[in-house]
């Protein structure tokens, strides 16, 4: 089917710029299939709607279901396409932080000079108008969970934006996602820096979280007795401390065996919540993941098999799907351009290699938004939620289909054929 705009009495078609800030309106989406991602009581994947529509006002779904029960209102825009879907959100990204090329200027991903650096915020280097950020848009992401890079052993913050706004407030969707660790060789420093070994990457750690649970406990004791002066500020420990209040998860980046089951020690030893990302051979530990509650961004499909990710399979995410574990899937971090991958060819792939239509969908919309906490406003086409949708003129996950069109919060900002 075409991808046709029309127009309502009075209006006229000048174009559709990429990023329309602050234009709200009232716009229906008609689709010959449409994936709401909504689950029924039972948890289980509600069916596709055939013609069907969503009414989109004030930034946010006000209907959806089958053409013939969703009225819409006079002047509202409508917007025809074959498919429609929640607009994707990329659950492991350091696009907006990474630019598209390897200038130096740019590269704001990983700070190197230390270790250990969890007090760095993510919202400090995100730019808006990183090129990278237009060209996933344009394939229909319209959230991502960025931030700093793996390399570090604890390489500093994330948080979750949309993909569009003219300064870093405007695409705030949460300031404070998740805080960045990383286990195994990728983590090691260079030059004869700490930490050298794996050993000494989980003596490091749980050092600064012994430290900081000290400050916690001064912090809590001067809460509690107004004779007690409460320790001077320290970032880094503020951000520890959120950890061990389990007000953070701790995002821990591991791939090979031994640093998934450091990982999962590490867990128990602090009772904090722990999204494990990467997970290349986390196949061996499918009991112990589920059994400890710790939800899998894993890595993209297609990443190179070699080096950390030798033992990975394109056949996991099914696996863990099957085993019950949430997954979502990100983008994750290349050191070559374009620096990100496109997570809705991710997600077909795994689809291919036996991940049913439904969940690897979810992989990048609702179970995704259940796993960074934001599926409140994000990840399925329901009424409350963000006006959020992609369009396109066929099965998502086929290679021969474009994405034809993405909305945000109601306004179109996208409409190239990719």
């Amino acid at each position: 089917m075409k991808f046709r705009v029309l127009l309502t009495i009075g209006l006229v078609l000048t174009g559709i710029c990429a990023d329309l800030e602050g234009q709200q309106q009232s716009i229906a989406i008609q689709g010959d299939t449409i994936h709401t991602m909504a689950r029924n009581a039972d948890g289980q994947w509600m069916e596709p709607i055939k013609n069907g529509v969503v009414l989109v006002i004030d930034g946010k779904v006000a209907a959806v279901g089958p053409a013939s029960a969703v009225e819409i209102p006079a002047g509202t825009r409508v917007i025809e396409a074959a498919v429609v879907t929640p607009g994707l959100i990329d659950s492991r990204s350091v696009v907006g932080l990474a630019g598209w090329l390897n200038y130096d200027h740019d590269q704001d991903q990983l700070e190197k000079s230390s270790p250990m650096q969890p007090e760095l915020d993510a919202r400090d280097a995100y730019n808006v108008r990183e090129p990278l950020i237009n060209w996933v848009r344009s394939l229909g992401v319209t959230t991502l969970h960025t931030g700093h890079a793996p390399g570090q052993l604890i390489s500093g913050q994330t948080f979750i934006v949309k993909t569009r706004g003219d300064n870093v407030d405007q695409a705030i969707l949460e300031p404070k996602g998740m805080v960045v660790c990383t286990l195994g060789s990728s983590g090691f420093g260079s030059g004869g820096k700490s930490p050298g070994t794996r050993s000494k990457q989980m003596a490091m750690l749980r050092q600064e979280f012994i430290k900081a649970r000290t400050y916690m406990d001064k912090i809590d004791a001067a809460l509690a007795d107004e004779e007690k002066e409460p320790p001077a500020r320290d970032l880094r420990n503020e951000v520890l401390v959120q950890i061990l209040r389990r007000e953070l998860p701790l995002m821990i980046t591991a791939h090979g065996s031994v640093d998934i089951q450091n990982a999962l020690r590490l867990q128990k030893e602090l009772q904090i919540k722990v999204v494990l990302e990467g997970a290349s051979e986390c196949y061996d530990y499918f009991d112990e993941l589920k059994e400890q509650q710790i939800p899998v961004i894993i890595h993209p499909t297609m990443m190179r098999a070699s080096g950390k990710g030798q033992n990975s399979s394109m056949e996991t995410v099914a696996k863990l799907v099957a085993a019950g574990i949430p997954v979502a899937m990100g983008s994750g971090y290349e050191s070559y351009v374009p620096k990100t991958r496109v997570v809705l060819w991710e997600a077909a792939i795994a689809c291919a290699y036996g991940c049913p239509f439904n969940d690897a969908l979810g992989l990048i919309t609702a179970s995704a938004a259940e796993i960074l906490r934001i599926s409140d406003r994000v990840g399925s086409i329901e009424v409350g939620k963000d006006g959020d949708v992609a369009l396109y003129d066929g099965d998502p996950f086929e290679y021969t289909t474009h994405c034809v069109g993405t909305v945000i919060e109601g306004v179109v900002v996208s409409d190239q054929k990719r």
